[in-house]
């Protein structure tokens, strides 16, 4: 018998790059299933930061992550939400705050090799876009296409601002610009799976594309490489 094919799909970039939103229209368009890695990392912050260990606290992570319960569930739109212990924290996870804390929290060795099955095991069983930050040089190392999106600093501030009004949430663009190249360096200069292109990703840079032509242009460099 014949064993289905699947296929993986790698979108790395930094914060505000806008590859959530993508790789889930992208996703939803190909029929593929989305995995926000970030959400995950979210997650793992949100219930330390609940037990009050910070993201620094490596003792306190090892000694808590066995009671961590992760499940991922997909509603009728198409969002991925975050199941803890139970309990949907979809919305609690998408602060700012808990931005900064899964950026720490995700440089952890222990987290990372905690969740490191978890999200491969997804690849194996689907077709999966999957996002994050080190998604084609350490989680999906084989993915049948890697796809490195990026913008500008200022072009990301601007988008992340938008999205954070949409929410009721009052900030400026100086402050979410100086966030964002906080997160740029803390990410890729972490000494575990650093943000970096891998060698065989293909770099899309969306500073001047919309919402729909960013999608289009990695529909259309998937469908380059992959027959679906």
């Amino acid at each position: 018998m014949k064993v289905k094919r699947v296929y993986s799909i790698a979108i790395d970039g930094p914060a505000g790059a806008g590859k959530s939103t993508i790789a889930k229209r992208v996703a939803s368009e190909l029929g593929f299933v989305y995995v926000d890695t970030g959400a995950i990392y979210r997650t793992v912050g949100y219930h330390m930061d609940l037990m009050g260990i910070g993201p620094k606290d490596r003792d306190g992570i090892e000694r808590l992550l066995d009671d961590v319960n992760l499940e991922l569930c997909y509603g009728e739109d198409g969002l991925q939400h975050m199941i803890l212990n139970g309990h949907d924290v979809t919305d609690e996870i998408r602060t700012p705050a808990m931005s900064r804390i899964a950026s720490t929290i995700s440089a952890q060795p222990c987290v990372r090799e905690f969740l490191l099955d978890m999200q491969r095991d997804l690849a194996r069983k689907n077709n999966v876009i999957m996002d994050g930050r080190d998604i084609g040089t350490v989680v999906l190392p084989c993915a049948d296409v890697k796809i490195f999106l990026t913008a500008s600093p200022e072009v990301r501030a601007t988008r992340r601002l938008k999205d954070l009004e949409r929410k009721g949430e009052k900030t400026t663009h100086k402050a979410v610009l100086a966030d964002i190249i906080q997160r740029d360096h803390q990410d890729s200069t972490r000494a575990i799976a650093p943000l970096k292109q891998a060698e065989d990703a293909i770099l899309l840079d969306t500073s001047e594309l919309n919402l729909e032509q960013a999608i289009q242009a990695v529909i259309a460099l998937v469908r380059q490489r992959i027959v679906l």
